[in-house]
């Protein structure tokens, strides 16, 4: 299984190191895109660090709950496979999903990679679950 999980910036952190963890357990390979918002919720929520620069927090998060199964992109990268509908992809998840991440997919804006895939998948007709956390 292949899945993308997308982390916003909204509170429930700890439910995206379950999903992630579990994914990995599972054997799925799992591509990761976190907001800049989402480092600084996870340091805090999951590090109880405020200190952590939210990127050294997303790195280390992706290491410790997904290992080698997960790999991480950056928000704004275009490139990434995520990007393209012919990815070939069984599962795009957003987990926490922020409500303006939720408005920004619902009026199919696209300011980075997370809105990207969810876009992706809505076109190609693919297995889309959003996570709502506010």
């Amino acid at each position: 299984m292949h899945v993308f999980l997308g982390i916003t910036g909204a509170s429930g952190a700890p439910y995206a190191a379950r999903l992630l963890r579990g994914f990995a357990d599972a054997g799925a390979t799992v591509g990761v895109a976190a907001s800049a918002s989402a480092g600084e919720v996870i340091a805090w929520e999951v590090y109880r660090d405020r200190t952590i620069p939210s990127e050294q927090a997303v790195e280390r998060f992706v290491a410790e709950f997904g290992g080698p199964a997960a790999t991480l992109y950056g928000e704004r990268d275009w490139f990434a496979p995520y990007a393209s509908g012919s990815a070939k992809v069984d599962a795009y998840v957003v987990c926490p999903c922020s409500m303006a991440t939720c408005g920004t997919i619902a009026s199919s804006s696209q300011a980075n990679l997370i809105h990207r895939a969810a876009s992706v998948a809505l076109k190609e007709r693919r297995r889309l679950i959003l996570v709502p956390r506010e």
